[in-house]
């Protein structure tokens, strides 16, 4: 359990503005909440930035020893769904239910565990109803033409999560002005149905949850209202979350959520992500060209509270820190397997003093570092690095002849570390249920797919520049090798074989930095 561990975890409160000593409400576990996809399309980087930063969070907390439930929910009734179903001929709770399956595979993608609950809207008509009828009773609520409406003033202390004020809340900013509002900032709580829309009965008439009132329902239905911690991107701080507090309070006053977490956005190619601009693009384009676990890298490569910047050389430098990971992984592997027979009768040689340190500076760094709000970057750039330094290292010692003893004892050194990686790894979200040479092959397949190259192209080329060598034509061979890099495929000399494996393009400024949908175009061109 946490409390035997010499850092405590630091989170940053949104609601405070400061970072705090995570205390749970109730010793050893956690209850948590974070808002889910509205499911009418495939599911974009943002939403990848925001599930992978909280299910980092998910398995830090286990990693601690605590008992977590993380609730997740779906949006599947909302005014974008009934557009785009009505555009397609669809049920609307059809259309949603397959969004919400094609989200939980790039879910999975993503090496995001699953949440203990993933309610949908649409099978808690019961508790949002029941919550909007004490909201109107508590009189922060009422009801106009089959439309409610919650009374911002009527609940004095709206607006102290954003820092807004109400009369920051100008009329029409965000939508069109209703005259029946007793005040322009009312927000919907029950919106009476339109012909043509699907819609549920209520007191108030027939008609559908406003988008607010939903994660407040959910949240309490499943973590009581009184839980942990509530989470989503720093987008729905207002007027989501805001609501969320404020509709949540005025059906019970002891409403109380402890820790406020919002995940930064993520701009491309330093510019805001935006399907007018061109440069909005799906989980599913990024991963048909990259594999899912360098996404999850790349974006695990920025705090999460700050703003990340998506670009292809960025994607393209997490590609190959997890090729050189996972290479690393397999070597370690074979290298240990190969040395299994040799081992003393069961005798345990002690580890080498370097990989002593390097056990106990990994574990140390990773606990300080995820301890202090989640700090991901620097355990990626720092003592995790030092540790694949030390285990190539290894690698190449035990190819030397090596009395016995030495032998040995590198070999526990080489077991023993590479299991605190894997430790490491695991938390993050970056150890793959696939084999080690399964996820190299995949990596190399889309390699291929961004070179539009296949593997007998490559094998012809390294024929070709073998022949060249042969006949003492260097300036053919080292063309064919430049040209493959530039491609992001390299070429290496493995004694009297050549071998290939993906590499950071170089030599083509444009493959830096298009888009993956523009690549998508080339490939299809």
């Amino acid at each position: 359990m946490a409390e035997g561990r010499e850092n405590d975890f630091q989170i940053y409160n949104s609601m405070t503005k400061q970072k705090e000593k995570f205390n749970p409400i109730t010793p050893g576990k956690v209850a948590m909440y974070v808002c889910g996809v509205t499911s009418y399309d495939f599911s974009h980087i943002g939403h990848a930035r925001a599930y992978v930063a909280f299910d980092v969070l998910f398995r830090y907390l286990k990693y601690l020893g605590y008992e977590v439930k993380y609730v997740r929910n779906f949006t599947d009734v909302d005014d974008k769904i009934i557009k785009r179903a009505n555009e397609l001929g669809e049920d609307p709770l059809a259309l949603s239910g397959r969004f919400c399956q094609e989200f939980l595979v790039d879910m999975a993608d993503l090496q995001c565990l699953p949440p203990n609950e993933q309610p949908r809207v649409s099978d808690h008509m019961d508790q949002i109803r029941d919550m909007i009828a004490k909201i109107i009773s508590n009189d922060c609520a009422y009801a106009v033409d089959g439309d409610v409406y919650f009374s911002v003033d009527n609940f004095p202390n709206y607006g102290r999560l954003s820092g807004r004020k109400l009369e920051d809340n100008r009329a029409g900013e965000r939508i069109a002005i209703d005259s029946r509002k007793r005040n322009p900032a009312d927000f919907a709580l029950w919106k009476a149905a339109k012909p043509g829309e699907i819609s549920w009965e209520s007191p108030w008439g027939p008609g559908r949850p406003g988008w607010h009132i939903e994660c407040s329902a959910m949240s309490a239905t499943y973590l009581t209202e009184k839980f942990d911690i509530h989470g989503g991107g720093m987008d729905l701080i207002f007027p989501h979350h805001e609501n969320e507090i404020a509709q949540s309070c005025a059906a019970c006053p002891n409403s109380n959520i402890t820790y406020w977490m919002h995940n930064g956005f993520v701009t491309a190619n330093d510019e805001k992500m935006s399907k007018s601009v061109g440069n909005f693009f799906t989980i599913r384009e990024v991963t048909k060209l990259y594999h899912p676990l360098a996404l999850r890298h790349f974006l695990m490569g920025t705090h999460y509270r700050s703003p990340v910047n998506y670009s292809i050389s960025q994607i393209e430098i997490s590609s190959e820190s997890i090729f050189y990971i996972y290479q690393t992984l397999e070597d370690c592997q074979n290298a240990i397997l190969q040395e299994e027979p040799q081992k003393d009768g069961g005798k345990k040689y002690p580890m080498t003093d370097e990989a002593k340190k390097c056990i106990n500076s990994l574990k140390s760094h990773f606990e300080e570092k995820m301890s202090d709000d989640l700090h991901t970057p620097t355990i990626l750039n720092g003592s995790l690095q030092d540790a694949f330094r030390l285990l190539n290292k290894i690698l190449s010692t035990l190819k030397k002849k090596l009395q016995k003893p030495l032998k040995l004892s590198n070999i526990q050194s080489l077991v023993e570390v590479e299991k605190q990686v894997r430790d490491v790894l695991d938390v993050l979200g970056l150890l793959s249920s696939s084999t080690y040479t399964e996820v190299l092959m995949q990596l190399k397949e889309k390699a291929l797919k961004r070179a539009e190259l296949t593997e007998e192209d490559i094998l012809k080329r390294i024929e070709e520049r073998a022949l060249a060598r042969k006949n003492k034509d260097f300036l053919l061979g080292d063309q064919i090798r430049s040209d493959l890099t530039s491609k992001g495929i390299s070429l290496m000399d493995v004694g009297k074989d050549t071998i290939w494996r993906p590499c950071m393009p170089g030599g083509d400024e444009e493959k830096q930095t298009q888009t993956p949908a523009k690549s998508a175009e080339v490939k299809s061109s």
